[in-house]
């Protein structure tokens, strides 16, 4: 005997009333996808769960990646039987005998199936004295045990399991539309990503690439960054904007105090583009209220009046020690503190308005003609396919 099944709890999605078919459907398409290298698996879902029959396929890395997968609350190994008592004697000793380090238990029997001729409280003390018949040194607590011996009793089947692990939680993604995230390479900005997929966004990224002042290196730690992101929902197309000639413009000729402020419009500018051209709904940022001179209440105003773009901003109320630790418990922290500057670090001038006026930017934006800089980067715009399999992302780079 051995595990054979992987069974999936939907959690939140069970909130979904009438629409409830539609998120488990995104689900079922995100495992799918996800688990697309192990050839010999079958997915199969109902209202209230998910299973995937193993087919000889290890449990350990299709385990890893499930809880990885946002919209899966928990998940466990199982062993499916006939309902028969018999059988399900034999999987409940299996299952107790299989853990390790246990000393006490319980029986939990959930009869979905009311056509089963023994009530639930009946059942759990017959398993439970097969159990104690047949093992040694191990007694009941049914108030804090080491192991739960859960028996599920369906109509098609019963579903042993005897332990419960955390999935990721939230929503599919795909079930919230789709945002376009300026992904700068700093520890906020994938950690903004993190959380609009945790609520079912699916995410394109744009990275803003200035050479030679950022390296090679900056824009190999963003596209690492996006596919720490694309394992945790679907392939994901990065966007990489040369931004050296306009960047350098608005350096030349906007007073220092207020370049930071047109630097940053000029980015929304061009993020709105590529979400006109590729069908997208919003934009997301990493930013955090009050962090730096372009977060304040006033910077973020005259910002964002460039766009006509609902700006998601999932940090907004964050902490920086908050966002680190998010950052360090879903892997994006070593890579953001790699040494390798953005365009956001270049050019800094050294006293940046905090409270900038927006009809103050928008008299030195009309006094700065930027259509042919504009024009050209909406020529060169370089497209990145990430692939939401590790190692397996498109070496191939297209032009916009």
């Amino acid at each position: 005997m051995h595990y054979d099944h992987i069974l999936i709890r939907y959690g939140e999605l069970s909130l979904k009333g009438k629409n409830r078919r539609n998120f488990i459907y995104q689900l079922h398409e995100n495992v799918r996808q996800q688990l697309r290298d192990f050839k010999r698996i079958k997915i199969k879902n109902t209202r209230d769960r998910m299973t995937i029959l193993l087919n000889g396929e290890g449990p350990k890395p299709i385990m890893e990646r499930c809880q990885r997968i946002f919209g899966i609350q928990s998940l466990s190994l199982a062993i499916k039987v006939e309902n028969s008592e018999k059988a399900i004697k034999e999987a409940a000793l299996f299952a107790l005998t299989e853990a390790k380090n246990v000393s006490t238990f319980k029986v939990t029997t959930r009869r979905a199936n009311k056509d089963f001729p023994i009530g639930s409280q009946q059942f759990n003390y017959i398993i439970g004295a097969h159990l104690l018949k047949n093992t040694d040194e191990i007694t009941v607590d049914v108030h804090n045990p080491d192991i739960d011996v859960h028996i599920d009793i369906r109509n098609d089947a019963t579903f042993i399991t005897s332990a419960r692990y955390s999935g990721a939680g939230g929503l599919p993604v795909g079930s919230s539309g789709k945002s376009l995230l300026l992904l700068s390479g700093g520890i906020d900005s994938p950690v903004a990503g993190y959380l609009m997929m945790k609520r079912g966004v699916t995410l394109e990224a744009v990275h803003f690439h200035s050479p030679p002042f950022t390296s090679e290196g900056a824009k190999q730690k963003v596209l690492d960054l996006a596919q720490l992101l694309a394992e945790r929902g679907h392939d994901m197309k990065v966007h990489v904007v040369p931004f050296t000639a306009l960047q350098q413009k608005i350096h030349r000729e906007i007073p220092f105090g207020y370049s930071m402020t047109v630097m940053r419009r000029m980015m929304l500018k061009i993020t709105q583009m590529i979400a006109e051209r590729e069908g997208i709904l919003s934009i997301t940022t990493g930013e955090s209220l009050g962090q730096v001179a372009s977060q304040t209440m006033e910077s973020m105003h005259a910002i964002n009046a460039v766009t006509s773009f609902p700006v998601m901003r999932p940090l907004i109320a964050m902490d920086k020690s908050s966002i680190i630790e998010i950052a360090q418990e879903i892997g994006s922290y070593d890579i953001s503190i790699r040494p390798f500057e953005d365009c956001c670090t270049v050019f800094v001038p050294t006293a940046p308005k905090t409270k900038p006026k927006l009809d103050k930017v928008l008299q030195l934006e009309s006094q700065l003609d930027m259509t042919a800089e504009l024009a050209e980067i909406e020529q060169n715009i370089e497209v990145i396919n990430i692939s939401s399999q590790k190692d397996n992302h498109d070496p191939l780079t297209q032009l916009f």
